[in-house]
């Protein structure tokens, strides 16, 4: 194999792997952009929480948050454990906090609340 082939397969992969890492962000994007799903992230940005709770602080049906959280789950965005009959809920990582605070953080710039910044 010629050297030129051999940069053109890693040249190939590499933008596969950026075309994954894309369509994952996107994926992760799109469930922030639900208003429920931020209120929830946002809470569990504090600490880990139940589903009780995740309801009172996000003033909603039980069964929405909890419909809610399951998506979230399922993206592996949150991780769940048992503390007897309650499941407690905590975000995956910090990244994820961070994004949500850079998220709200843009919103109240947008809402005049912060002073513009670069």
């Amino acid at each position: 194999m010629s050297a030129r082939m051999h940069l053109s397969g890693a040249h190939d992969s590499q933008e596969r792997d950026q075309g994954e890492r894309l369509a994952v962000a996107a994926g992760i994007l799109s469930l922030l952009a639900d208003r429920t799903r931020l209120a929830l992230l946002r809470r569990l940005s504090e600490g880990e929480a139940d589903v009780t709770t995740l309801t009172a602080a996000c003033d909603l049906p039980r069964p929405a948050v909890s419909q809610h959280l399951a998506r979230l789950r399922l993206a592996d965005l949150v991780t769940t454990r048992k503390e007897g009959r309650r499941v407690v809920y905590r975000l995956r990582h910090g990244h994820l906090r961070r994004l949500v605070e850079e998220a709200l953080n843009a919103a109240d710039h947008q809402l005049g609340h912060l002073p513009p910044h670069d």
